[in-house]
């Protein structure tokens, strides 16, 4: 039997999953239209044939949006090992060398060293400037989200995309011919909370028009079909 699988459901992930808690396992979060993903992908594919009794586990993290949820998944290609339920570390981005040295490791049964269940959102380290001052949080929202008539604060770039909603909040606008600024939040945990709290607004890709939050993908995409979003550019 192969220890190669692409998930199809939440629970065929937890059936495949629960069929030896003891067992090491690794889930590559990966998406077609982000090339680093492919390298990884192929990564994945040798260390399954390298390492027999090893779960891998390939989940489109837009098909699989729950599971990729579940485990806090931001950007693409993302990858997590596990052992049963409980996690043993992950891995951000194409990096190859930490993916084939954390299963090198974890393969052995005593290097195992918990980190927390996946019952639960995973611990995460934020990248957070305790002593930034609120007003100066605010300022700093302020100029970035005037420095242009049209302002997206999205996961990486309008060039290389880190998330399905970030490319496609993109694609958009480039369809409408509407020229705007960027910001990738994943470079600033300050600015990423603080805009979700400022705009009332739990997700990325946050649009800004005129200098207020107007919405999210679903938002836009609404505006532009029913001629809402051509009236407050032309204002």
């Amino acid at each position: 039997m192969s220890n190669l699988h692409q998930v199809s459901s939440p629970s065929h992930f937890q059936q495949l999953l629960s069929a030896d808690l003891n067992r090491v396992s690794v889930l590559n979060f990966w998406a077609a239209w982000a090339e680093p993903c492919k390298q990884m992908n192929d990564v994945t594919n040798e260390l399954a044939k390298k390492y027999p009794s090893i779960l891998f586990l390939q989940a489109c993290s837009e098909e699989q949006a729950d599971i990729a949820e579940s485990f806090d998944i931001e950007a693409v290609p993302s990858l997590i090992l596990l052992r049963g339920h409980t996690l043993l570390e992950r891995i951000s981005g194409a990096d190859a060398p930490a993916l084939t040295m954390a299963v090198g490791k974890h393969a052995n049964p005593s290097s195992v060293t918990p980190q927390s269940k996946t019952n639960l959102p995973p611990a995460k380290a934020l990248d957070v400037d305790m002593n930034e001052k609120t007003e100066d949080l605010e300022d700093r929202m302020n100029k970035l989200m005037n420095q242009s008539k049209v302002v997206l604060f999205m996961k990486g770039s309008p060039d290389a995309p880190r998330c399905g909603f970030s490319r496609r909040m993109c694609g958009l606008l480039q369809d409408q011919k509407v020229a705007f600024a960027h910001f990738d939040i994943l470079t600033d945990e300050n600015l990423r909370q603080g805009l979700k709290k400022r705009n009332d607004w739990p997700t990325f890709p946050q649009l800004i028009m005129n200098g207020e939050f107007v919405g999210g993908l679903d938002i836009v995409q609404e505006m532009v079909q029913n001629g809402e979003f051509a009236q407050i550019l032309a204002a």
